[in-house]
């Protein structure tokens, strides 16, 4: 179980594997989705710089809604060849995309901006994975787009935290893959107390 913070937790976010993160974890939250207008490219070819003002302006569209506490929230894309690969728009977009990352090497980036309401103290940072997809045959490509698992996930993928048949974790942490790195997240909330 987490510490018993001394401020309330918002999650400035609609996604499901944020929110699942964090009940597993055993923390008590609320939830409040950003609505943002995503950029679709990294400014200075940076996948660290854009998931850093994504998230910051998320966290900047909930903070001023909530009472108190502090607002977490997330941006997370896939990144290869110096292009974002964000959420896919239709199945097409899916298909485009799980075509281009199949086979290979590719990072995940996650961007976490912490914004404690009372004062606009902000405690952001990044974190990357880097990831093999396996060589998708057209059965399995049309099987994963019959299967949804696409919708609303940067790279059009999730990935079978026991044993996914598609995707391997080969560097940094599998829950920064599903949305939110939880071993950065815990140290940032006990700094964050540690400054009220």
């Amino acid at each position: 179980m987490p510490p018993a913070y001394p401020f309330a937790l918002t999650l400035a976010s609609a996604s499901r594997g944020r929110r699942y993160l964090l009940e597993r974890a055993g923390y008590t939250f609320d939830v409040r989705p950003a609505d943002v207008d995503e950029p679709t490219a990294a400014r200075y070819g940076s996948c660290r710089q854009y998931v850093s003002e994504v998230c910051w302006l998320k966290a900047a569209a909930v903070a001023p809604h909530i009472a108190d506490g502090i607002a977490i929230a997330a941006d997370s894309v896939a990144w290869l060849d110096g292009t974002v690969i964000g959420k896919p728009d239709d199945v097409r977009d899916a298909e485009r995309i799980l075509r281009r990352l199949s086979g290979t090497v590719h990072e995940l980036w996650t961007g976490v901006c912490l914004w404690r309401v009372r004062d606009g103290l902000q405690l952001c940072f990044q974190e990357v994975s880097r990831l093999e997809m396996k060589a998708l045959t057209e059965e399995e490509l049309a099987g994963y787009l019959a299967s949804n698992r696409w919708v609303g996930c940067s790279g059009a993928y999730t990935i079978d935290e026991l044993s996914d048949p598609f995707l391997k974790v080969i560097e940094g942490s599998l829950s920064n893959v599903i949305g939110l790195p939880m071993e950065s997240l815990a140290l940032a909330l006990d700094r964050m107390a540690r400054l009220e």
